[in-house]
């Protein structure tokens, strides 16, 4: 190939340089202020009609006594009378009529014990009580045989138809007959104590209850040997334990450093943990003068001033120390939630409820109050959800985030 050749195949850089159809500079630039504009006018509208993050909380119950309770305590319901039955008798459980939760009546028996031998013993000193009354009928007679004798015999010696002896004879007969009652009085005395002896063993085979009470508990079965204090092996002490159940009250421990907020008299509100929603009447009834060290707690006795026949012994039990007698009206649970739960538009306290969507709706809150760390409202109930510390710009009907903890 020539050199003319060659040249033709050489760039012409400079006719491409002044081509009419380059884009100028200006034009690019343009175009990315406009996209960048648009972008920054997309976000800012994506901003404002974004929804409002926001936390929420839960509607709850509270009883308007928290405004004036002085101290919470916690402890336990427990009956001050109450007792573990059993008997002074050992013997084997022959019969037994209670179950747990058996209500019984005072001296109403309850179980039984064998009694065979100790019967036997009754009887036998009963027939020995007729055989000495019979030994007694039978000195009657003779003394009344030497009391005859002995006027007979006074009679004949007056008249000098028999000796001094003779006369004397009686009367020493007579005297022996009348000492001889005496004693056979005596041995019936003897005779009646050892059947009220052999009583006493037969009713010691009887177990009765001590008083008005409930079976708690059952700790025999019939054919369990039974002894006084359960030293025997496989024997068993007390056949049931009962308690009273008018006698019940709440056991609460309050720490030293609080006690002198407590006083006897002292009003209180009583609440089982088995019954969250049931609250009941109560009195501080005593204090026991004793330290537990090893807790820096003395023991608070609350009695129940109302009575419910659900509560049992043993039963958890929250105790609320209150600074003054409770109307009727604050008796009953009012809905509450957070303070900062409740917002002011106008004259008006108002709560955001959250609906389906997160959607909030404005509702009238009433005149909120405060109990405690709450506040009672109105126009709300109890597991409803509220937006929290809401922002000036919430209104009624807007959707919101709910901010994650």
């Amino acid at each position: 190939m020539s050199s003319q050749d060659l040249s033709k195949l050489q760039i012409d850089r400079g006719a491409r340089a002044f081509a009419p159809n380059r884009r100028p500079r200006w034009i690019k630039w343009s175009v990315g202020a406009a996209v960048a504009v648009a972008i920054g006018i997309a976000f800012a509208w994506r901003g404002a009609s974004a929804p409002l993050a926001v936390e929420s909380a839960t509607v709850t119950t509270a009883w308007p006594t928290q405004a004036y309770t002085a101290l919470n305590a916690t402890g336990r319901v427990v009956a001050w009378r109450k007792a573990a039955v059993s008997t002074k008798a050992t013997g084997r459980l022959e019969w037994l009529g209670v179950q747990e939760g058996s209500r019984v009546k005072a001296g109403e028996v309850i179980a039984r014990l064998e009694s065979l031998d100790v019967s036997a013993a009754r009887d036998s000193a009963a027939a020995a009580v007729a055989a000495a009354k019979a030994n007694l009928e039978q000195g009657e007679a003779e003394r009344r045989d030497a009391e005859s004798a002995l006027r007979r015999a006074e009679d004949l010696f007056a008249r000098k138809f028999i000796s001094e002896s003779t006369r004397d004879a009686a009367r020493a007969r007579h005297e022996k007959a009348v000492a001889s009652i005496a004693s056979l009085k005596a041995a019936i005395g003897v005779a009646e104590a050892n059947v009220r002896s052999a009583g006493v063993a037969v009713e010691q085979t009887l177990i009765r209850a001590p008083f008005d009470a409930i079976v708690l508990t059952k700790n025999a079965n019939v054919g369990d040997i039974i002894t006084p204090f359960s030293s025997a092996t496989d024997s068993k002490g007390a056949v049931v334990n009962v308690a009273d159940m008018e006698t019940l009250e709440v056991e609460a421990d309050v720490s030293e450093s609080s006690i002198a907020k407590i006083k006897p008299g002292m009003p209180a509100e009583i609440q089982l943990d088995a019954y969250a929603d049931v609250r009941l009447a109560g009195e501080v009834s005593r204090i026991v003068p004793t330290v537990d060290r090893s807790k820096a707690t003395l023991l608070v006795k609350v009695a129940f001033k109302e009575r419910d026949p659900r509560v049992l012994p043993d039963m958890s039990a929250k105790v609320a120390f209150l600074e003054k007698s409770p109307a009727e009206g604050d008796r009953k649970p009012v809905t509450a939630v957070r303070p900062e739960a409740v917002a002011k538009r106008g004259e008006k306290s108002v709560l955001f409820l959250l609906g389906e969507g997160n959607r909030v709706k404005a509702v009238d809150a009433g005149s909120p109050r405060k109990l405690g760390d709450l506040m009672a409202v109105s126009g709300v109930k109890a597991g409803d959800k509220v937006v929290l510390s809401p922002p000036d710009k919430l209104a009624d009907g807007a959707v919101v985030a709910i901010a994650r903890k």
